[in-house]
């Protein structure tokens, strides 16, 4: 049986690349019948942030990506939480020790900075130096007393180590490339290569599909699994993603966006800063020095409070951008990998179909923006009139919009109104107006300038509102008569005439069909707001 795994640091949300790491490993296990577990790599505890690993199940719940082990589901190779598994780790690092497989260390940061300028000096590869005795107990007991950092390293083997890979082919590592690697930090955590190796042998993990970046820790854990009797799974290792600009598309984009900004701006107010995203002052200092960075949520809220805007980089940013998650599933599966023959378009039961792990991409894909706005064009026209207003109803909620307080009736007509809108976030954005009360409106000043104010705008308009009051039967299609006939009056574009209309009842230039939004909104409500246009523009 196939046994897939996708394995997330909580160091920050969901990226777009270990969300498509998550999709083919999910699409594996599911297309072969096999397993597929979710599993949180949390030992590197200083840099796990708090909402981080929640914040990945919740997307991959959005984007549909379910789990048959890990958490909220368990099983029976549980726990899921690396940080939950120290007894485990510590075993399996005591046997190596004990068959000189591995050893004691004690150098500080600082006595390994300078081996590693010597060996730059001498423009030499740094490789850690292994001792020709290993350190006895008493010497790790000693060193702990003097307060240096124990720590256990690897043996790498002698020999060159052959890594066969289902993308690259076959790689060698000449020996003396991968020098001994630490297995246990000096907090008593084991380290990512020496909890990855255990935890895929103990949950019986078959294929490992990750990114490209990982192939150099490959030969490693290929060499640990050797060491400790282990399996050697399937591996595949996946194409960068590059963002238009050409660099890699990085997880770290959003907080270097919003570090750049503010050092650009000059003298900002820390304190202020720091209170708005909840951190303390120092924390905010030194994320803007590039030493750290804060919890995401303290990066969107200074970021919203600036008004600067940062890329859509991870999962939740999407969804909160107005995409559905069909369209991200179904873009995500064509980064680095395509059909047989050459589908865009597909449902993510599609995709399933016509998987193919020997069809992953040697060479680098694009993040296209613009086409990926195409995708979601097309998927918000597929997903059926039901699924589009539970997708609508999750959007408002998450984005807390005055639209959310709409019934079912209402929402489903909005959607109609708007057939053909790009994202969700298009969406509420024009229908907004609907939920203000009739004074709450605010007047975009752009808008009153162009519209309003020239071409006897606010004359047109109470035209409008004389020949509105006047209607009986009140439909769109009877709204629509009344605009066009007018428009014909006064030989006009019919622009002309609803524009007015349209900047009275909402403030700006944007809204669903005039004829559509004035229905919608009622023709009590209509009249109300000309004339509090009326009367607050012709002074």
């Amino acid at each position: 049986m196939i046994v897939t795994r996708f394995a997330p640091s909580p160091t920050g949300y969901l990226h777009i690349g270990g969300a498509r790491t998550a999709l083919f490993n999910w699409l594996l296990a599911r297309q072969s019948g096999g397993k597929f577990i979710l599993r949180i790599e949390d030992t590197d505890v200083k840099r796990n942030t708090p909402t981080a690993a929640q914040q990945v199940v919740d997307d991959l719940k959005w984007l549909g990506l379910n789990w048959d082990e890990g958490p909220e589901v368990d099983g029976p190779n549980g726990p899921y939480h690396q940080s939950e598994r120290r007894d485990i780790y510590d075993k399996y690092i005591g046997q190596l020790l004990d068959e000189g497989n591995a050893y004691h260390c004690f150098e500080t940061p600082e006595e390994l900075a300078l081996i590693r300028e010597e060996a730059a000096k001498q423009k030499k590869t740094y490789n850690y130096t292994r001792p020709e005795v290993f350190p006895t107990a008493d010497d790790v007991e000693n060193a702990r007393l003097q307060g240096r950092p124990v720590v256990v390293r690897f043996a790498v083997p002698d020999g060159d180590i052959v890594i066969n890979d289902v993308v690259r082919g076959e790689v060698t590592f000449r020996a003396g490339e991968i020098g001994d690697f630490i297995i246990q930090k000096s907090d008593g955590f084991p380290t990512y290569h020496m909890a990855v190796v255990i935890d895929d042998e103990l949950m019986g993990v078959t294929h490992v599909i990750r990114g490209q970046e990982h192939l150099m820790n490959t030969p490693g854990h290929q060499a640990l699994q050797d060491a400790l009797g282990f399996r050697r799974p399937v591996y595949a290792h996946m194409s960068v993603t590059v963002s238009e600009g050409g660099g890699k598309l990085s997880k770290r984009e959003r907080p270097k966006t919003l570090r750049m900004s503010i050092k650009g701006r000059g003298q900002v107010d820390t304190q202020k800063l720091a209170d708005v995203g909840g951190i303390t002052v120092e924390e905010f200092e030194s994320f803007t020095k590039g030493q750290s960075v804060p919890d995401m949520p303290a990066i969107d809220a200074i970021a919203k409070h600036l008004g600067v805007k940062l890329p859509e980089i991870n999962v939740v940013d999407f969804a909160s951008g107005g995409y559905l998650p069909e369209t991200m599933v179904n873009f995500m599966g064509l980064l680095g990998w395509s059909t047989s023959d050459d589908r865009e378009i597909m449902a993510l039961e599609e995709q399933l179909e016509c998987f193919d792990l020997t069809r992953l991409a040697k060479s680098n894909s694009l993040f296209d923006r613009k086409k990926l706005m195409a995708f979601n064009t097309e998927h918000m026209r597929m997903v059926g009139s039901e699924k589009l207003l539970e997708h609508f109803k999750r959007y408002i909620e998450l984005k807390k919009s005055p639209v959310a307080s709409g019934d079912d009736e209402i929402l489903n007509r909005i959607l109609l109104a708007c057939a053909g809108a790009r994202t969700l976030a298009e969406i509420e954005a024009k229908t907004r107006f609907l939920f203000f009360a009739d004074d709450a409106i605010e007047y975009d000043e752009k808008a009153v300038n162009k519209v309003l104010m020239k071409n006897d705008g606010l004359g047109v308009l109470a035209e409008v509102r004389k020949r509105l009051a006047a209607l009986d039967d009140v439909t769109a299609e009877a709204i629509e008569n009344i605009l066009r006939t007018l428009a014909e009056e006064l030989s006009v574009g019919l622009g002309k005439v609803a524009q007015p209309l349209r900047v009275a009842i909402c403030g700006n230039t944007i809204s669903p069909p005039i004829f559509d939004s004035v229905d919608m909104l009622g023709m009590n409500n209509t009249l109300k707001r000309i004339d509090i246009t009326l009367e607050k523009f012709s002074k």
